[in-house]
C-alpha cells in the first residue's frame, strides 16, 4: 500500500509555527513539515518540508540515507563540506539547487547567516518491483 501526500490547495505558509527540533541534529536546525509522511522504518513515502539552520549553526559529520532527496536554498547561505570544527567548505546563495540519489554522502553542512531550505524526500516505489 502506497502512502499518499494529502491534497493541500494553496494557503499561506506561517513560518513562525510548527517548526520541531530533529533526533541527531544540532540545536539550531528544525524542519515544518508541509506535507507527506517519509516511513523510513518501511522505506516509503513523500515528504516536503522547510528545514532552517540558526546562524552558526552545523552539522559535524556527512549524512547518508536510503531515499531521494531534493534540496531548494531559499534563502541565506549554505556551506557544503566543512570540517568537524564548522570550518571551510563551499559557500551557497539563494536559488541553489540539490538532486541526490539514495546512498549518496552529502555534507556537513553549516549556515553562517542561518538559511531556509526547502525540501522533497521520496522512495523509489518502481525498484520494489
Amino acid at each position: 500500500m502506497a502512502i499518499r501526500k494529502e491534497h493541500k490547495e494553496f494557503y499561506k505558509v506561517d513560518l513562525n509555527k510548527g517548526w520541531e527540533n530533529l533526533p541527531g541534529y544540532p540545536d539550531g536546525i528544525q524542519q515544518q513539515v508541509l506535507a507527506g509522511f517519509l516511513d523510513e522504518k518501511n522505506k516509503r513515502g513523500f515528504r516536503t518540508r522547510h528545514l532552517r539552520f540558526k546562524p552558526g549553526i552545523y552539522t559535524t559529520d556527512p549524512f547518508i540515507h536510503d531515499y531521494w532527496e531534493e534540496v531548494y536554498l531559499v534563502s541565506g547561505d549554505l556551506i557544503v563540506g566543512n570540517d568537524r570544527n564548522g570550518k571551510g567548505g563551499t559557500r551557497f546563495g539563494p536559488n541553489t539547487y540539490a538532486c541526490r540519489p539514495p546512498g549518496t554522502p552529502h555534507g556537513p553542512f553549516k549556515s553562517e547567516t542561518g538559511c531556509l531550505l526547502l525540501e522533497m524526500h521520496y522512495y523509489d516505489e518502481s525498484a520494489k518491483r
